[in-house]
């Protein structure tokens, strides 16, 4: 089998590539971005791409290309059951509903009517968010019925950027307090107080719809359960100070004490219930009751060598350190 892995920094294709030389996979470095992509597969069997929320090109087409080419039959990773909903909120929302998985209660509308009958009839607060973004961009918590009525009236009139720059320049001082950025990362959030990103250039504002979930208080921190075929691993993600949002806070535990192994079992159900190959699960509690606030088949890469190890599906603990990408190479082969 030849796998064809399309490489892009920052990426899990330097894991892949390391790994096929390490066990004598036979893989060849494509360019997803050529015109004759499909010509460049002719001589192989699977078609490796992480592609990224963030890249402009990569939103226009990737889905699209991938599911072409397992068309062809080729395999491919991500497969479509795993990565149609890829930064799709709302698209998450309607696939947790059809399978009854235990999800924070969200709401979408699509006329301004509807939305504003909502808002009068609602309690507060509320978590309003986009369909798109990744570490908390473009969530924010609704503490009112005005706040939520302004929102509306820009949901259905001039939308929303992809980039709201404000709240990306306090983070990066945030993370530059504590040591998780540097100063050259914070005068470029500076910079982008005057300049957008050339992603929200191409996608242009949200608007049409309105998306809310509910807000449950009383956590401190979210759990992200990543599965990844037959293995699990976890971490824990604390909330900002001051904040009620954890993922991209950069405060992050791994004790395996940390973790209740009913939420990993979910995880693992829902995953092979959903016939996915890698699902990343955003879990907080409700009264002790695992919920789930999003799912992505992407996470952030050398934040989880910290893992202390994995559970396997029957549940058993292996102890050690592990790379998860390398069973995404093994998971195409299979």
């Amino acid at each position: 089998m030849k796998i064809a892995i399309h490489h892009t920094e920052v990426s899990f294709s330097d894991r892949w590539v390391s790994y096929c030389v390490q066990k004598n996979i036979s893989y060849k470095l494509v360019d997803c971005y050529k015109d004759n992509i499909i010509q460049q597969l002719s001589d192989c069997d699977a078609l490796m791409w992480h592609f990224h929320n963030a890249s402009p090109k990569d939103t226009l087409f990737a889905k699209q290309l991938l599911n072409s080419v397992a068309a062809s039959g080729k395999k491919i990773f991500p497969d479509y059951n795993t990565m149609w909903h890829f930064d799709d909120k709302v698209g998450q929302k309607y696939l947790l509903e059809a399978v009854a998985a235990p999800m924070v209660t969200s709401y979408v509308f699509y006329t301004k009517k509807e939305a504003i009958e909502w808002v009068n009839s609602t309690g507060f607060p509320k978590v309003f968010k986009l369909r798109s973004g990744a570490s908390s961009a473009n969530v924010r918590l609704v503490k009112s019925r005005q706040e939520a009525v302004r929102l509306v009236n820009k949901a259905f009139g001039k939308g929303f950027s992809q980039y709201d720059p404000w709240p990306n320049f306090t983070e990066r001082i945030r993370k530059f307090k504590h040591g998780k950025a540097s100063l050259f990362n914070v005068f470029k959030g500076f910079i982008r107080l005057f300049y957008t990103t050339e992603f929200a250039k191409v996608a242009g504002n949200e608007k049409g719809y309105i998306y809310f979930q509910d807000f449950i208080p009383g956590n401190d921190c979210d759990v992200r359960i990543i599965v990844i075929g037959q293995k699990a691993f976890a971490m824990q993600r604390m909330v900002r100070e001051n904040d009620f949002r954890a993922s991209g806070s950069g405060i992050t535990f791994y004790k395996r004490e940390l973790f209740d192994e009913q939420t990993v079992k979910i995880a693992f159900d829902l995953t092979r219930q959903l016939n996915a190959q890698c699902l990343a699960f955003d879990f907080v509690y409700k009264e002790g009751a695992p919920l789930i606030l999003e799912i992505s088949y992407g996470f952030a890469i050398q934040v989880y060598d910290a893992c202390e190890g994995y559970w396997d599906s029957e549940m058993n603990w292996h102890k050690g350190k592990f790379i998860p990408q390398n069973w995404m190479v093994d998971l195409t082969i299979k």
